[in-house]
């Protein structure tokens, strides 16, 4: 099988799509013709007043019917038609395709009236088109191919060995048996068939080298990520270990191993060990987050999302019994429910969803999670009747460093990386997160917040 390759096709993934879909485009384009020159058959006598022998129209009405059953043809066999460089591929579609219609084509114009034929013009549309999806050779070879043929078409009919078809009410004198005419009307064709493609091929190969400095320039960009993430990991954690070692020394100072502690001394140690606190939390959602941006790795196998929420439970009950906060679960699904993932980080975003729900949930408050499933999708639903969200932030939640004005004015700390990194791994895992408020739970003094994650289901008992 002939390569048809071009040298400058170098991101095949790229190259393959665009000419699957040229493909597709000029089977289109050929049904519309097919239409249209029933419609020409059937009111050329009434609206254009030309008039066709018998001959002509049967032979018209043959070639017509040809190219509505060779494109359906081309069209079945499109999807069979894999983009492998050694077989029969896009580019050799696209050259049969090429060829067929050339041959269909010459026909039209030799019964139409040959060099007095207005259809020539199609010759040159062709060409253009052709330019878009064939390499160079190729479509020069064409083009050649084209002119030498059409010109032997005219030569025929001028020298006699073959019948001339005029087409009655186009001209009032006959052309075809004109030297001079014949001569001047195939330079002037043969020079706007290659200037066509000449142009066009250019246009098409520059697009192309700049689709693939475009890409080359996105690999750079991405490689450039890497290398800040890796950057912004060893940066951070060198950040933590300073950080970890005062909060070790504060908390030293407060279980008063070093002596007593003056009241007001105590209460502003213990605001600095919540806010090393904040800080070392804070750290933690930037290393995970660039963690999981820099690997864009998941360790996926079958989970139950049962035992996920229990241990959710178990971890977050402690904070939320300090706060004297109600938590409950509630499945509404007593089986075990399957999801494939990454338990770890199912259960990170899980923890990080109902720790951030008992944290702005006041004393006394509820944060309830709801597990819940429909013919295709778990629904996790966490609430709780905290402080909730403004109607006009909830889109917003989700961004890297962004966290409510409400939050804000409430002086509690945070990196508003959390919801960030939660929203990331959901996606990972095929789902999506949306966010209500107010709750189901909440009240006017405390509409709260009620965070949904859909995962799909594999498998339900």
């Amino acid at each position: 099988m002939i390569s048809l390759i071009p040298s400058w096709a170098r991101n095949y993934d790229e190259f393959w799509q665009t000419l699957k879909g040229r493909n597709l485009w000029f089977i289109k384009l050929r049904y519309g013709a097919s239409v249209m020159l029933m419609v020409f058959l059937l009111s050329a006598e009434i609206l254009l007043k030309i008039k066709l022998t018998d001959e002509q129209i049967l032979a018209i009405s043959i070639i017509t019917i040809s190219i509505f059953f060779y494109n359906i043809f081309l069209h079945y066999i499109r999807r069979f038609v894999k983009p492998e460089a050694g077989k029969f591929n896009p580019l050799h579609l696209s050259l049969l395709q090429m060829i067929l219609d050339f041959s269909s084509l010459l026909m039209l114009v030799y019964y139409t009236g040959g060099i007095e034929s207005p259809l020539y013009m199609l010759f040159i549309f062709h060409m253009i088109i052709g330019s878009l999806i064939l390499p160079g050779f190729v479509i020069y070879s064409v083009a050649v191919a084209t002119i030498a043929a059409f010109s032997a078409l005219v030569f025929l009919e001028y020298y006699g060995f073959i019948i001339h078809h005029s087409v009655g009410g186009l001209h009032d004198f006959s052309l075809y048996n004109n030297l001079n005419y014949c001569l001047t009307f195939l330079t002037i064709f043969a020079f706007i068939m290659l200037i066509s493609v000449l142009i066009t091929n250019k246009i098409v190969k520059q697009l192309y080298r700049m689709e693939q400095d475009l890409l080359t320039a996105l690999d750079k960009l991405n490689a450039a990520e890497i290398e800040k993430q890796k950057y912004i990991i060893a940066i951070v954690h060198e950040l933590k270990t300073p950080l970890a070692a005062v909060q070790s020394y504060l908390n030293l100072i407060l279980q008063k191993f070093l002596g007593p502690l003056n009241e007001k001394v105590e209460e502003r140690l213990n605001r600095a060990s919540q806010r090393s606190e904040e800080a070392i939390k804070m750290i933690n959602d930037v290393l995970r987050i660039s963690k999981l941006r820099l690997l864009d790795e998941t360790a996926f196998e079958e989970v139950d999302l049962s035992e996920i929420i229990c241990s959710v439970f178990e971890k977050q009950k402690i904070n939320a019994d300090m706060k004297h906060i109600l938590l409950e679960v509630v499945k509404n699904n007593p089986d075990a429910i399957k999801v494939s993932g990454d338990k770890f980080l199912l259960e990170l975003a899980l923890s990080n969803i109902t720790a951030n729900a008992i944290k702005y949930t006041g004393s006394s408050g509820k944060v309830k999670i709801i597990l819940d499933y429909n013919y295709k999708e778990n629904i996790i639903k966490i609430c709780d009747s905290g402080v909730g969200i403004p109607h006009e932030e909830i889109d917003k939640i989700f961004a890297d460093f962004y966290r409510a004005s409400n939050i804000r004015k409430l002086g509690l700390e945070g990196a508003g990386l959390g919801l960030s990194f939660v929203k990331q791994i959901i996606e990972k895992h095929g789902g999506r997160i949306t966010v209500q408020s107010p709750s189901e739970i909440g009240s006017k003094e405390n509409p709260g917040a009620c965070f949904i994650v859909n995962l799909p289901m594999i498998n339900k008992d």
